[in-house]
């Protein structure tokens, strides 16, 4: 065996056994292994970065940039209101929804442009549903993936095959002569985790769940965190009163959040605010004492929270401690006097002061120096107060602004991306065309371009790219292709069909999946031909396969998302085990039932 080969799979094999047992972190593994492939003389100083120049990697890096313009003009968090306000909270109806969703779109457009899209949405609903991340993300990663088996111009390989094909003067295939495969592929996939999921995804109570700020808060100091949305009736008893006369402070132990009237919102209205007919209220407190004040005055439960949403969205509104220094203008003054409402729009709910917590109505408490008030308000109007010298804000807040007159803009950027692909650029400078001209059409700036690229994916993908070509380069994948098809010889056909099927979807974890499907479409067209089968349906079936890369988070998809999901390679290895699994013997069976 050539020395050059038996360095390649030496470096394969301890990749591997690194990647699976994670004996370092992900990104590294994947540079030792692009080092190794120099130092041992196997590629070129060149060949060995030739990661960092690939179609791929630039791709990766211009469709995070696209998907963070799409997500910063809140059309994907209007998109996950409209998924949970479909299927409420369920974890399974979200995964399916979620799933055909994007699994139908990368039928047409690049998956990793797919994954990147619902990627802020998915974000979204899991903060909304209360539902780990890691339940969502993978699940809908894979979908994905699965998706690019749609069509012919789904994903990489099946656009390579037909030109393949012609290369060899074989007919080539319609854009939908893989479509039966391809779905019934999407909705296996999408079964397996209806079916499987609390088995094969990480424990949502034993995996590791970053407590925000808000939720340490809200425990700490046992604090309302339920939001109520009401319309005051024409009959409620409560027309004419201001909310003081109401009682809802002292009596009910409630605060008002909100109140909308037309067009025209008020949020943490002041006391002298009259309540009117058809009005809506935002209230926040417990359930019982909300229930008995909205009996008391009729109120109307209404549905949906519309327009008064940001109250209930933690990315735009929550509780927030604010210190009182000694130099405030507070100090020595009631709430009352001050109007901290009517100033800043920001609702009382809490005050220790001299060591005593006192909650209800404390509008005429003489404040002092060292004072702290919990307050409820939108986030832009708790940084109006981070920027006053009058108060402290202490609890740590980012303001995630959304910029909805860019949402066409945007739109128009990622579609005019996807239409580029489509017409037969360069996925990658398709993509990154779109990239740069969000950031000329200050949709982003470049700062938050640079920000929004997950580096540690960027060098995963770098540094595993040499692999292939290592392969190609000495001979090692034709070598491991040649010793499979000596061990099927004389066999029955299913077993050449078997075979090409766990050729391609091994190949598919070490290489891009053009890089696999470029090597082993003359290798299959070859062995078909030695076994008498038409190699035309067996190159199609190589390059469907070169979509069976879940094992590892090497696919594209896999590593945008790994971050995202909080996943550890263990965790791919077990729900992508029986994945793969499943899409060989889907895939072995149709074909050689309908194909051959």
């Amino acid at each position: 065996m050539d020395p050059a080969i038996i360095t390649v799979l030496i470096i394969l094999v301890t990749t591997v056994v690194m990647l699976i047992f994670e004996i370092v972190r992900i990104d590294i593994v994947a540079l030792l292994c692009m080092l190794a492939l120099g130092w041992t003389g196997v590629l070129t100083p060149q060949e060995m970065l030739s990661g960092f120049s690939s179609n791929a990697v630039i791709a990766m890096m211009a469709v995070m940039i696209l998907g963070q313009g799409i997500a910063k003009t809140g059309i994907m968090d209007q998109f996950s209101q409209a998924v949970l306000k479909k299927v409420g909270v369920s974890r399974k109806r979200i995964i399916g929804l979620m799933s055909l969703s994007v699994g139908m779109l990368s039928g047409f457009i690049q998956n990793i442009g797919a994954a990147a899209l619902f990627l802020p949405g998915i974000l979204n609903i899991s903060r909304r549903g209360k539902i780990p991340a890691s339940v969502l993300i993978m699940p809908i990663g894979f979908a994905a993936i699965l998706g690019g088996t749609l069509s012919m111009v789904g994903s990489g390989p099946l656009i390579l095959i037909n030109d393949l094909l012609r290369n060899a003067a074989l007919e080539p295939y319609s854009l939908f002569s893989v479509t039966p495969i391809g779905l019934l592929l999407l909705l296996s996939g999408i079964g397996f985790f209806l079916l499987f999921s609390k088995f094969v995804l990480p424990d949502s109570d034993t995996s590791s769940k970053v407590v925000s700020e808000q939720e340490k808060l809200i425990q700490a100091l046992h604090l309302p965190c339920n939001i109520w949305h009401y319309i005051v009736s024409p009959a409620s008893p409560l027309i004419g009163q201001t909310t003081e006369q109401s009682g809802i402070w002292d009596k009910f132990k409630l605060n008002i959040l909100a109140m909308s009237s037309g067009r025209d919102v008020e949020y943490a209205p002041w006391r002298e605010t009259k309540f009117e007919p058809g009005q809506e209220i935002v209230l926040l407190g417990d359930e019982k004492d909300v229930k008995q004040f909205a009996l008391e005055f009729k109120l109307e439960t209404k549905e949906g929270a519309g327009r008064l949403a940001t109250l209930n969205d933690p990315d735009q509104s929550g509780f927030a401690e604010v210190i009182i220094p000694p130099r405030s203008e507070l100090v020595g003054q009631t709430i009352r006097r001050y109007s901290l409402r009517k100033h800043h729009a920001v609702e009382p709910v809490m005050l220790f002061s001299k060591g005593e917590e006192i909650r209800g109505d404390f509008s005429d408490h003489l404040v002092v120096s060292g004072d702290t008030i919990i307050v409820y308000g939108l986030w832009d109007k708790i940084n109006d107060l981070k920027s006053s010298a009058n108060f402290v804000v202490a609890t740590p807040f980012a303001i995630e602004k959304r910029y909805p007159s860019k949402t066409w803009i945007a739109v128009l950027c990622f579609v005019s991306a996807i239409g580029l692909a489509l017409a037969g650029y360069p996925i990658s400078m398709a993509f990154f065309t779109g990239a740069i001209a969000m950031v000329l059409t200050r949709t982003l700036d470049i700062q938050e371009a640079y920000q929004s690229i997950e580096w540690k994916v960027v060098f995963l993908l770098a540094g595993l790219i040499p692999l292939g070509v290592a392969m190609q380069k000495t001979g090692t994948a034709a070598f491991l292709a040649r010793q499979m098809m000596t061990l099927i010889q004389g066999e029955h056909p299913v077993f050449l069909v078997l075979t090409i099927a766990v050729l391609s979807t091994l190949f598919s974890l070490f290489m891009s999946n053009v890089g696999a499907i470029v090597v082993l479409a003359p290798l299959v067209m070859n062995m078909a031909i030695m076994g008498g089968l038409d190699p035309r349906p067996l190159a199609l079936m190589a390059a469907v396969c070169a979509a069976n890369s879940f094992v590892l988070p090497t696919h594209q998809v896999n590593a945008l998302l790994m971050s995202a999901g909080g996943y550890r390679n263990t965790d791919y290895v077990k729900a992508g085990g029986g994945m793969t699994l499943l899409f060989i013997i889907i895939v072995v069976t149709v074909f050689y039932l309908f194909y051959l």
